[in-house]
């Protein structure tokens, strides 16, 4: 396979509690989407080949809206292990022409599809095992992790789980600079979804 025809697979890790936010975080909606649906969208516009959506259970409704939004669901067994159990789970069902992962927490839905087909582009140019876009100097969301490192990834001595990998290997990553806030904007508990989503946040209380 040449480099130019890497093939990339984005991967949501979906499998935890909320229990900062007080309800299902891929529910929430932004501009006329749910927090997953954006999410999805980013990486399938962006050039992901196909989208995985690590949930405790393949049933209910977030499962069914991911499904519909075009994505696949994966089986975590260990949502307790927190987002590495989510990408592992993932990591264990790539068609073996996978060349990367996209990786990206559902509490990032403000990502530009843009952002995530710059990170495929370089990572097929440059070969870094580890691609991660940059805002103001600040890296973000989605990271993309080359299949050299997949293995690594599924090792169990892990203490920050992916993080760790990433540290590891920080002196191989290709950063991308790019426009794109999202990138960098963590919305995972309330006042973070009032803050950047204020308009969708006055809806969601007036339903309650």
């Amino acid at each position: 396979m040449k480099l130019s025809q890497a093939e990339v697979w984005g991967v949501i890790p979906c499998s935890g509690s909320s229990t900062r936010m007080g309800t299902s975080k891929a529910m929430l909606d932004v501009e006329g989407r749910t927090f997953l649906e954006r999410v999805i969208h980013a990486h399938r516009a962006g050039g992901c080949s196909r989208v995985l959506v690590a949930l405790p259970t393949q049933d209910g409704p977030v499962a069914a809206m991911a499904e519909e939004a075009g994505a696949e669901v994966v089986l975590n067994p260990s949502p307790e292990d927190g987002p590495i159990g989510s990408l592992r789970a993932s990591l264990r069902v790539l068609d073996d022409a996978v060349e990367g992962v996209c990786f990206c927490p559902v509490d990032h839905p403000l990502i530009h599809e843009d952002t995530v087909q710059n990170l495929i582009d370089v990572f097929q140019r440059s070969q870094a095992p580890l691609v991660v876009p940059t805002f103001n100097g600040e890296r973000g969301h989605p990271v993309l992790f080359g299949r050299v490192l997949f293995d690594e990834l599924l090792n169990d001595a892990l203490p920050e789980g992916a993080r760790t990998v990433v540290h590891r290997h920080r002196e191989d990553i290709a950063s991308v600079p790019v426009d794109d806030k999202g990138t960098v904007t963590d919305i995972d508990d309330m006042e973070a979804y009032r803050r950047h989503c204020p308009d969708e946040y006055r809806l969601h209380h007036q339903g309650l």
